[in-house]
């Protein structure tokens, strides 16, 4: 499903140039859960963004379910992230001001559903989540775990194949980080791929997690 050959990303910045990731080589199978692991600067999230074509290799390649994705035009790679990623933020980057339905269909806007089909999608993700009571409410008066669920239903809502987690638990409490694993675990149940880079050690000890990849200086570690 992912594959990562040789993978070099090196951003310009005013002091120079940085490397995240330095010649990585992976491959996660299609159901599989793996765990990133690593420290912060580690090159965890880089690679989310690379798997996401939110940013392109300096040198190397990413496939996707059988395509290049490094090579993708942006204009590509916007659909490309549109019909296969959903992608879970650390803060989840909620839309606070607007309603529960108006957040999660943001990823439907592009693809032209219907307005049938909209409010199937957005019915199914909800119920499953156990916010579909909350709907018509605007997303500042939510709780922390309901924000949260939000943000999984939004990840969700287009039906995407790949689920990326980006330290999905560093702002969460022990109770909501115990409801995001089982909530992971459904989620692989229903044979999602799902990416996860933490370096929480709750991660680590989980008898459903297939693989984890441990990190350092942007080089995966023997």
């Amino acid at each position: 499903m992912i594959e990562l050959k040789n993978v070099t990303k090196t951003y310009k910045t005013p002091s120079g140039d940085v490397t995240a990731v330095k010649d990585v080589s992976l491959c996660i199978k299609e159901g599989e859960l793996v765990v990133l692991k690593g420290r912060s600067g580690s090159g965890k999230s880089t690679i989310l963004s690379l798997i996401a074509a939110l940013a392109k290799p300096t040198s190397g390649e990413v496939m996707v379910d059988g395509e290049h994705i490094s090579k993708l035009s942006d204009d590509f790679a916007s659909s490309f992230r549109l019909q296969n990623i959903g992608f879970i933020f650390q803060r989840y980057n909620l839309f606070v001001h607007l309603s529960v339905f108006e957040n999660i269909i943001t990823p439907l806007i592009p693809l032209d559903c219907s307005k049938e089909e909209v409010e199937k999608r957005v019915k199914e993700v909800s119920a499953g989540l156990s916010i579909e009571h909350k709907l018509k409410q605007e997303v500042r008066l939510l709780s922390g775990g309901e924000q949260q669920r939000v943000a999984i239903a939004r990840a969700l809502v287009n039906h995407p194949k790949i689920i990326l987690a980006d330290e999905p638990t560093a702002n969460l409490d022990a109770k909501l980080s115990k409801e995001f694993i089982e909530h992971l675990q459904t989620l692989k149940d229903k044979k999602r791929t799902i990416v996860v880079a933490t370096h929480d050690p709750l991660f680590f000890e989980l008898d459903f997690v297939d693989h984890i990849i441990e990190l350092e200086g942007g080089r995966v570690c023997s």
